[in-house]
């Protein structure tokens, strides 16, 4: 395997950092030879310079977007943690719902956001549990959920919905297999009743996003924690702004707002924590 220099891996330290806002510390230059290794190969490079040089001279930045790829983390799998999704079902979406319901004579809507949404498992989840919770009636009501990442991979792969063995043993219950996924060659497929309640696209959360509206719910969890602590406060700045006054925020479980934002107030239900705008 071809090694990154010292001087190699502070150039990619930067161009990493600009390119799609992960903050690489100085211990992972492994992670620089591992994932980017192929990349050397498919486009013959003899040195991780040669790599950067081509990158940067690619006016169609596919080769910028192979590096976004092969960097960001894709470690995500169905119900991941399991209680914010029963944080979810037991009593979010049921209080909006109640909080919805009869405001304007039109069937309650609810807008919900997955902020890099990996391969789009947490997506799926989110719409089967709403399609649990609500049932027959879940087509009385007007619900959007939007998965978002920086990689056109993930944003691909998400929007088709198809998913091996590995990845469908990795926290989905048989029976929710069976009930809402189609077998077909070479994996599983989310069936069409759910994927019509989900959209995807591509977005890099350090760039502006007050296009996507405003949420009911957003889920934001373990990706903040590649970012350092200024690309964190602008984050939540911006997602506070992207949140309907009474709408929740979830974050990951090993993750805390505390000496990054003031704007929200974290509170708990069960053996979850979630937050929501102070008055």
């Amino acid at each position: 395997m071809i090694k990154v220099s010292t001087q190699e891996f502070q150039i990619y330290c930067k161009y990493v950092y600009d390119i799609c806002g992960i903050n690489l510390a100085s211990n992972q230059s492994y992670l620089i030879e591992t994932r980017l290794a192929p990349l050397l190969k498919k486009f013959s490079c003899n040195s991780f310079t040669e790599l950067y040089n081509q990158a940067r001279g690619d006016r169609l930045k596919k080769i910028e977007q192979e590096i976004i790829d092969a960097i960001t983390t894709n470690e995500t799998y169905f119900f991941r943690d399991k209680s914010p999704f029963d944080l979810l079902q037991f009593k979010i979406i049921p209080d909006l719902i109640d909080k919805r319901s009869g405001r304007s004579g039109l069937p309650p809507s609810l807008r919900i956001w997955s902020a890099a949404c990996s391969f789009g498992q947490e997506v799926y989840s989110l719409a089967i549990t709403l399609r649990e919770l609500l049932g027959n009636d879940l087509g009385k009501f007007r619900i959007s959920i939007i998965g978002t990442d920086i990689s056109d991979e993930a944003i691909s792969r998400s929007s088709y919905g198809l998913y091996n063995q590995f990845e469908i043993e990795r926290g989905l219950p048989p029976e929710k297999l069976r009930l809402y996924f189609n077998p077909v060659d070479n994996g599983w497929r989310i069936k069409d009743e759910l994927r019509s309640l989900v959209s995807f696209r591509k977005l890099n959360l350090l760039q502006p996003f007050t296009a996507l509206g405003k949420f009911d719910i957003i889920l934001c969890r373990n990706v903040a924690i590649y970012f350092p602590l200024p690309d964190k406060v602008k984050l939540y700045e911006k997602i506070a702004s992207s949140l309907v006054p009474d709408g929740y925020l979830m974050i990951g479980a090993q993750e805390s707002l505390t000496g990054i934002t003031s704007l929200f107030e974290p509170k708990r239900y069960l053996r979850s924590i979630f937050y929501q705008l102070k008055n």
